[in-house]
């Protein structure tokens, strides 16, 4: 098990854990004069038992087995008698297992067993990271008639055979704990760290009841591995070259090979044919296996005979570590950079890759692409978090981590939403002349995103027949959002998701809502219309979600009574700070630096940029895009921008506390854990905020 699958983090979601159900046959229930018979394990990764991954062992007690336990388990002495000793088959159980998190039912008798017979055998006895299934059944369902494993499994509609052998009963609990995982999600129970703390409140108000164990692999006593956060920093254009070398598509090789060493360079893209054609690559080896393989010939024919299309591209403003991934996977030497409009506009090269050292182990992003099944999916949030740790340790700039967090969103819906259009398409096909894109929003559109995710998104479509498409694209949208909380981006509390028929619209629908919002004064128009100027494609007809953002914001920045309201909604800031300097916080010591620092500062951000027509996402670029603007200083806006950057920051600290204690994750920080430095920069930073007030002047401007 351990050489093929990850050892679990904190973090690790339960829907992608590796771990080892664990179960023992004794002579005895009592732990002071029983023996240890049997040892049964089964794998289980990724959502699914691997019924290849088991072991299997009687063990010889040397002493008679009572017949009242024989014929519970139906071993005997004789079966015993040619078996190991416990050490033996403990030490090979051992192997098997590594240090993956170990499952079973009622543990703390398995372990009480085997802690005794460590002491017999002379070895030291180190309990391992587990969870107690039937500590997670009582949390889920209390009021069962008896947490019996027999009674469980029929909650759960599980077959149950043969019973009271070690394997197959390990083989039953991983079956229970597989089948509890819905349940574990409905109740916001994703991760590993969630699951133990859950069951440690519950041991807590029933002492006798065990609970689950963990330490994080991450936790200050270990040592951390430091990753390379350039790639992380920096964006493709930060190092391209540039301008990109052209060669004609009829150019000959000979003209080819002498342009590459005029110019120094080790690739040339082949020009377009015509807009709307891909562009093409061709390097020095191509020309060299050319040169091989047909001679002198070679040097006369063209050079778009032996260069490759299309070339694989990379936006200039993605981080490099998306770049670096792609390269590193597919095994590609050169990459192109294109503009927004699209336009080759640099290069990147394996020598930047070299010279940059990133991380091959973090360069998760373009590994999407690669991933086949749900489960493989939902690893990328266990590699997501361990990252951004990382990050945060090196002091990137929170901005640019919400950034990373927010394309890590953005890929997982592009990939949940080609899943479920696989899967939709195969009950149903899709109708004809359907043409859809579906559309990230809030945070994510913004490239705001944090660790506390859930979804935002919407559909919009053209159709033939729209009543159809509608009915077809709300089974692909439904899906869609049950295959991102699968994977650890649950279920938007407000309903704000494609599979919703108030997020599935029409182009034209879609217009007429967003007149409906420009023209009603209700708090939900306002907040809706606030997440909706934020869209970002991500899968589909990209066209259809540009077009309509790009009609949704000249409408906005044309009707100055929504405007006013949105200015006064983003002014609404209250400062949780007393008039004697102190925290102001909630009942359970947390104060909200969501509502109470970075979203009136975002509000702001996004009022401005209509009312100036500005087509920018992200609050910092609106906030830049604002300087030498009538009645903008300078200071406000660079207080604004630190102030937005020191609040995110000190979200993600707490939220990545909260993964390794299993507290569920939010926007909420607890002041008492700060050190006095970072207590000073909170309470300036927050002290920043109504300074949106100065921003946003006359509401009417």
């Amino acid at each position: 098990m351990r050489q093929r699958y990850p050892v679990a983090t904190a973090g690790t979601p339960l829907r992608s854990l590796t771990a080892v159900a664990l179960d023992t046959e004794t002579t005895s229930l009592d732990v002071r004069r029983g023996r240890i018979l049997e040892i049964g394990a089964v794998g289980v990764a990724n959502g699914k038992l691997v019924p290849e991954f088991q072991f299997s062992s009687l063990i010889n007690p040397h002493e008679a087995i009572p017949p009242e336990s024989t014929a519970i388990h139906g071993i005997t002495d004789e079966a015993v008698k040619a078996a190991d000793s416990f050490a033996d088959v403990y030490r090979r159980y051992r192997d098997f297992a590594g240090a993956h998190v170990i499952l079973g039912y009622a543990l703390s008798f398995d372990f009480a067993m085997l802690h005794r017979e460590h002491e017999r055998a002379g070895l030291t006895w180190s309990p391992p990271h587990f969870l107690d299934v039937r500590d997670l059944v009582r949390l889920l369902q209390p009021d069962l008639p008896n947490d019996s494993l027999e009674t469980v499994a029929s909650w759960l509609g599980i077959a149950v055979v043969d019973r009271h052998r070690a394997l197959p009963d390990a083989r039953l609990a991983a079956e229970v704990f597989l089948a509890l995982l819905p349940h574990l999600r409905d109740r916001s129970i994703r991760s590993m760290a969630e699951a133990a703390g859950a069951c440690r409140k519950l041991a807590a108000s029933r002492p006798n009841g065990g609970a689950a164990q963990w330490q994080d692999a991450a936790s200050p006593t270990a040592v951390a591995v430091r990753t390379d956060s350039y790639p992380y920093r920096n964006r493709a254009k930060d190092v391209m070259s540039t301008p990109p070398q052209f060669a004609m598509p009829s150019m000959s090789i000979r003209e080819a090979l002498a342009l590459l060493t005029s110019r120094k360079v080790s690739s040339l893209f082949i020009a377009r044919d015509h807009p709307g054609t891909s562009h093409g690559i061709v390097t020095e080896r191509d020309i060299l296996r050319a040169i091989d393989r047909d001679g002198a010939e070679a040097f006369v024919k063209p050079v778009r005979g032996i260069a490759t299309f299309p070339l694989e591209c990379v936006s200039e403003t993605d981080f490099l570590y998306v770049a670096f991934g792609r390269m590193r996977r597919k095994r590609y030497r050169h990459l192109g950079v294109v503009g927004p409009e699209g336009d080759l506009v640099g290069a990147i090269t394996q020598r930047d890759l070299l010279r940059m050292q990133a991380d091959e182990a973090l360069a998760f992003a373009d590994a999407l692409g690669d991933a086949a099944s749900i489960e493989e999916l939902a690893l990328v949030w266990r590699k997501l978090a361990g990252a951004v740790r990382t990050l945060v340790q090196e002091e990137v700039d929170a901005r640019d981590i919400a950034g990373i967090i927010s394309g890590e969103v953005r890929g997982l819906t592009a990939r949940a939403a080609a899943i479920a259009e696989r899967e939709v398409s195969t009950a149903s096909p899709s109708p004809p002349a359907l043409r859809f894109a579906v559309m990230v929003l809030g945070s994510g559109g913004r490239g705001e995103s944090l660790l506390a995710l859930d979804q935002d998104n919407a559909i919009v479509f053209e159709a033939a027949d729209q009543l159809v498409a509608e009915a077809w694209l709300l089974k692909f949208g439904q899906r869609m959002n049950a295959v991102l909380d699968e994977i650890g981006v649950p279920f938007c509390k407000g309903g704000v998701m494609a599979g919703n028929a108030a997020w599935c619209k029409s182009a034209g629908q879609w217009r007429q809502q967003v007149s409906h919002w420009l023209t009603r004064s209700g708090p939900q128009n306002i907040l809706n219309a606030d997440i909706f100027f934020d869209a970002m494609p991500v899968y589909g007809e990209q066209g259809l979600a540009v077009d309509l953002r790009a009609d949704a914001i000249e409408a906005a920045s044309g009707s100055t009574a929504f405007l006013h309201l949105m200015s006064l909604n983003a002014a609404q800031a209250q400062m949780p700070i007393s008039w004697l300097g102190r925290f102001k916080v909630d009942d359970d010591g947390r104060m909200d630096l969501k509502r109470h620092g970075i979203m009136p500062i975002f509000s702001a951000a996004r009022v401005l940029a209509l009312r100036h027509g500005l087509p920018h996402r992200a609050t910092a670029s609106r906030l830049d895009a604002l300087r030498g603007r009538p009645n903008v200083t300078e200071d406000c806006v660079d207080g604004l921008l630190e102030a937005h950057q020191i609040l995110l920051r000190q979200i993600l600290l707490q939220q990545l506390a909260d993964i390794e204690q299993g507290v569920p994750l939010s926007n909420r920080v607890d002041p008492r854990t700060l050190s006095y430095s970072e207590r000073v920069r909170l309470k300036w930073a927050l002290e920043q905020v109504p300074l949106v007030n100065n921003l946003l002047g006359d509401p009417v401007g």
